[in-house]
């Protein structure tokens, strides 16, 4: 017992003390012989850092405006890929907006032909399973014939249709079944 307390008591003293232990004066910098051997006189120190070789600009000038190139593509897909369009319940007829909409599409698509695009229809929950994936694919093949009509390649357009399965509002009234009836675009490389 006895020597539990004093093993205790020297483990108590240790503990109170490390920070003590752990504390010092801060050092000061001390240069070394090969500091001083390799300082540069007072007269280059002003001097500015030399310009970029004439043949390395054109180079990292061409790669700056790839990088630059690439974010605006990358954020005109990002814009192109959030943007959908919306129906009136039970209707696969394009809105004004939509066509709008579309026709901005169909601008990006052609300038980037090397993009193919995948149209996905989607329906709110009112209706069978069966009657929803119909009409989703009636909308989505009514975005591919109005971007065809405007000069894109059918062949570049897939259409797929998730009926009532992906809503975008999980809710159970007009305001959320409105979000949920629509076509979604993904582009593909």
């Amino acid at each position: 017992m006895k020597r539990k307390m004093i093993a205790g008591l020297i483990v108590l003293a240790f503990v109170c003390s490390s920070p003590l232990l752990m504390t010092s004066c801060s050092k000061k910098a001390v240069k070394s012989w090969a500091d001083k051997a390799f300082t540069r006189p007072t007269s280059m120190k002003k001097a500015e850092a030399p310009a970029v070789a004439p043949a390395e600009a054109p180079g990292r000038q061409a790669r700056i405006q790839e990088l630059e190139k690439a974010r605006r593509i990358a954020e005109e897909m990002r814009v192109f890929e959030t943007t959908n369009i919306f129906f009136d319940f039970d209707k696969a007829d394009l809105k004004p907006q939509a066509k709008a909409t579309l026709k901005k599409k169909a601008d990006w698509l052609s300038d980037n032909a090397a993009y193919a695009l995948r149209i996905m229809g989607h329906c709110d929950e009112r209706g069978t399973a069966e009657y929803n994936l119909a009409l989703g694919e009636r909308r989505a093949h009514a975005a591919k014939k109005f971007l065809s009509a405007l000069g894109i390649s059918a062949d570049r357009i897939y259409t797929v249709s998730y009926g009532e399965e992906k809503p975008a509002e999980p809710g159970h009234n007009e305001a959320a079944w409105s979000k949920n009836r629509r076509d979604e675009f993904k582009l593909i490389k």
